[in-house]
């Protein structure tokens, strides 16, 4: 029965472009309204009195009915209120339910769980962008970048989107400008693993981190004493931790820290020969070589990068 009830879903989501932020909210509270109170449903009584809005709809119902699949990001600010086509897909959304149990496969604990997996869909299609603006630094671009993640961070607790940001694309840098660069997934790429260094490149290791720790000094020490040559690239907080804590053990001048914009930014003007149009090319290049590692070696696509200028 499931199988049928997930082909009319898909056509319902089709036919009607349910697909949107706004719709997916409607779908969401609508389906746990049915639950609740059962089908039919009459859509005049899910109209709010006087304010011409869905009964229910609202960034809160929606995050709460998220929450409990596990899902943390949030879906739209407004939870779909304010849209203007809301009713209207709710009057339509309401009519399939009511068929759905007319024709007995209203399975209302698998509609909300397929609503649930169409907003991941959702959230997974939206990779970060990267803004080339001519009028602005191309720090400022990367900055935003991570502004970007941290903010998805924020919104999906446990997720280290700004961690696995910066070390693909300190990766791709080091892979277009030596090649054979050995990449590892973000979950085993931390300062805890047994590796020397997340990227070993001629006598430099070098470690990519938000926040540098104790730990992570040690082993910088360690790569002193074993003949390599260690690098930091972290966020500018980050930059300022790296040194403060190498000046405990006394090798703040056999330590490179640099702040990831400046490692990005210097080598894609470098390499776009301080011009506009080379910028842009070599950032293609860059954000190309970041997207085929993250396919490589990470599961979410949501992590995908695409450059606008």
């Amino acid at each position: 029965m499931n199988n049928d009830l997930a082909r009319r879903l898909v056509a319902f989501a089709t036919e009607k472009q349910m697909t949107g932020k706004s719709p997916l909210c409607v779908a969401l509270v609508i389906t746990r309204t049915a639950r609740q109170h059962g089908l039919p449903l009459d859509p005049a009584a899910l109209v709010t009195e006087g304010q011409g809005q869905v009964l229910g709809l609202g960034k809160g119902n929606v995050q709460t009915i998220l929450a409990e699949h596990g899902v943390m990001r949030v879906l739209a600010e407004e939870g779909g209120r304010t849209s203007r086509g809301s009713i209207g897909k709710m009057h339509m959304y309401v009519a399939f339910l009511n068929d759905l149990a007319r024709l007995g496969v209203a399975d209302l604990v698998f509609v909300e769980n397929w609503w649930v997996d169409r907003v991941r869909d959702f959230f997974a299609s939206k990779p970060f962008v990267l803004r080339l603006d001519a009028s602005k630094s191309l720090q400022s671009g990367i900055r935003d970048l991570l502004d970007q993640a941290e903010k998805r961070q924020r919104e999906a607790s446990g997720t280290k989107y700004v961690g696995t940001l910066i070390q693909h694309l300190v990766g791709a840098k080091l892979e277009l400008v030596m090649g054979g660069i050995t990449h590892h997934g973000a979950s085993v790429a931390d300062e805890g693993s047994g590796r020397d260094a997340d990227f070993l490149v001629g006598d430099s290791a070098i470690h990519v981190t938000t926040m540098p720790s104790e730990a992570l000094i040690r082993k910088c020490n360690r790569n002193l004493d074993g003949g390599l040559r260690p690098i930091i690239v972290t966020t500018s907080k980050g930059a300022l931790v790296a040194s403060g804590l190498a000046d405990t053990l006394g090798i703040t001048e056999r330590v490179d820290v640099f702040e990831v914009e400046q490692f990005l930014s210097g080598n894609v003007h470098e390499h776009g020969r301080f011009k506009l149009d080379g910028r842009r090319d070599y950032a293609n290049l860059l954000v190309s070589k970041y997207n085929e590692i993250v396919g490589e070696h990470e599961t979410d696509p949501s992590l995908r990068v695409t450059l606008a200028s």
